[in-house]
């Protein structure tokens, strides 16, 4: 399974460009404010998807920043990364100051 991270400080975050790409390869707009897969175009042109923030996973995700390269990070993350992880692990993004990782869930009890 391929996971989408930003590997700096800063926090994820995509491009423009990137967000024109995902629309032109499939990916839905959506209303503003939906919690359906897909991504907002606000009446200034400017794209953006809090879906995709809890869906790193997302196949067209994977494929804009394996395809953009550098071209895909946002204006906070600099360096978004595909990570590989095994198929049979429930598994969730730790982060500190916005740099991120990919690790397996556990229970937790405070």
């Amino acid at each position: 399974m391929k996971v989408v991270i930003n590997n700096c400080f800063g926090g994820f975050g995509l491009s423009q460009k990137a967000y024109k790409w995902l629309v032109e390869h499939g990916m839905p707009v959506v209303e503003e404010g939906s919690d359906e897969r897909g991504i907002m175009k606000f009446e200034d042109g400017e794209y953006f998807s809090p879906w995709l923030e809890d869906h790193r996973d997302d196949a067209l995700l994977v494929e804009v920043v394996e395809a953009l390269g550098e071209e895909v990070d946002g204006p906070s993350a600099n360096e978004l990364k595909v990570v590989e992880i095994p198929d049979n692990i429930e598994w969730q993004i730790g982060e500190y100051d916005g740099n991120e990782w990919v690790e397996e869930k556990h229970r937790k009890w405070n």
